[in-house]
């Protein structure tokens, strides 16, 4: 099929900036053939699409998040990360593949909702008998139709070792390193248009052994996959790992082989310069998420100095619990404020900030080829954004609008050329079915861990 989309304005995000003040798209099944200015050619058969009063983006890109915390939002809500986690962990012990899917459908449509096409998630949690977790969120990202990137997560340092999870939803290195490779085998797709690949994430320093760091990169190079992880998100974190490792987090990780440019790591708030040199010199990508660091307090990452140094850093929504919006449009709006506190005004260019959740986005997981960009011979994951509404009038500049005005309208998504979203509802699943499925699952899960209702 092709699709025209005219009359709208363009932001392509490509290297050049390029953008179109009214323009249009072509896109022919998934891929997308050509953009320009003016009207879009006479194709017979086309089905054309009137983008007047939109911006076209690319779809954004999401590179974290933990999509079962959608069930657990609303708790700890004055706790630190280390408080917050020793609250939630009892929880989440709990979980099944049934509540995990319907977590994961909750939290995927709202991402949907926000205008996200790419949707990485880190799920690090695997109690004995909850059942085939990773499968469960699998099933539900295809069902609303985004392009996902589960990152099969493990835990092995338990608190009677010295880490800061319970024993019970820590499991064995070598159960973690065979089901990772399971995981691999029976989900990752590699070819160019994937819907789905697979990343190898153990938790973080303080829950993971050093030898399980290890053997996961390795297993995760053999593979030829990505590799996630937590890190430097905390000053507890930094204090943990100096006093059992003797050094800050990104040494450790360093000094593991850690750090290069098929990683991505999430947070990344408390860098020293030298770290961040070492980021832009490895190409070793950033998971931004602006929104959860404020809610729990943990600080403001240094995003302009990381994008000054050559690294890639992306935008993330991070725990539906520690981000109860859940929506990636707004971080956008809060990367820019929070650079802008740390940096001042001039800090980081309503651009720049979009480019985090688009091309940027892409480079963290590795796609930059195919996402991130309206370009030809590129996926056609693209965002159609009203902006002629009472929100965003008198804002000449479109992008200023989208990215400094309130939440736009989402008019139209489309994941390699499908619609999911139109008229800000979801087309691929019934919206009122997923929040009723996720509300009696987040009562059953509280619940059976007696948390507050």
């Amino acid at each position: 099929m092709t699709l025209l989309i005219e009359g709208c304005a363009v932001a392509t995000l490509d290297a050049a900036g390029t953008e179109h003040e009214s323009g249009h798209l072509v896109l022919d099944d998934a891929w997308i053939t050509a953009v320009g200015p003016g009207p879009a050619p006479d194709l017979p058969g086309a089905t054309r699409v009137d983008g007047r009063g939109c911006l076209a983006t690319p779809g954004l890109v999401n590179c974290h998040h933990h999509l079962y915390q959608w069930i657990t939002r609303g708790l700890a809500q004055q706790a630190t990360l280390f408080e917050w986690l020793v609250a939630l962990y009892p929880v989440w012990a709990g979980l099944d593949a049934e509540l995990e899917y319907d977590a994961a459908r909750g939290a995927l449509a709202a991402l949907a909702r926000s205008g996200c096409s790419t949707a990485s998630d880190h799920h690090y949690l695997f109690p004995a008998r909850g059942g085939d977790l990773l499968a469960a969120e699998v099933e539900a990202a295809r069902g609303i139709g985004v392009r996902f990137h589960p990152c099969r997560g493990s835990m092995d340092l338990g608190r009677s070792r010295g880490g800061l999870p319970p024993d019970e939803v820590v499991e064995d290195r070598d159960e973690i390193l065979a089901a990772t490779e399971a995981a691999i085998d029976r989900h990752h797709d590699p070819a160019p248009a994937s819907m789905l690949r697979v990343a190898v994430a153990p938790c973080s320093p303080f829950s993971v052994t050093t030898d399980l760091l290890r053997e996961s990169a390795a297993l995760a190079r053999r593979r030829g996959v990505r590799l996630h992880t937590h890190l430097a998100e905390t000053r507890e974190e930094e204090t943990f790992c100096r006093e059992r490792y003797g050094r800050a987090p990104v040494e450790y990780l360093d000094g593991l082989g850690w750090l290069a440019d098929d990683v991505w790591l999430a947070h990344c708030v408390h860098l020293d310069r030298g770290a961040v040199v070492r980021f832009g010199a490895t190409g070793t990508g950033v998971a931004h998420c602006p929104s959860s660091n404020a809610r729990l307090g943990s600080g403001i990452a240094p995003v302009v100095d990381l994008l000054a140094a050559g690294a890639p850093v992306g935008l993330g929504v991070d725990g539906a619990a520690s981000n109860e919006g859940g929506q990636l449009l707004p971080e956008i709006r809060q990367a820019l404020l929070f650079a802008r506190l740390r940096g001042g005004p001039a800090a980081l260019t309503a651009r720049r900030a979009l480019a985090m959740a688009t091309i940027e986005g892409a480079r963290c997981v590795g796609r930059e080829a195919e996402l991130g960009s309206l370009e030809p011979d590129k996926l056609a994951d693209v965002a159609l954004w009203r902006l002629d509404g009472l929100g965003h009038a008198g804002v000449a500049d479109p992008v200023a609008a989208l990215v400094l005005g309130p939440p736009a309208p989402l008019e139209l998504l489309l994941v390699g050329g499908r619609p999911v979203v139109r008229r800000d509802e979801l087309l691929t699943a019934p919206e009122a079915e997923i929040a009723a499925r996720a509300s009696s699952a987040s009562r059953r899960l509280r619940a059976a861990a007696g948390a507050p209702r």
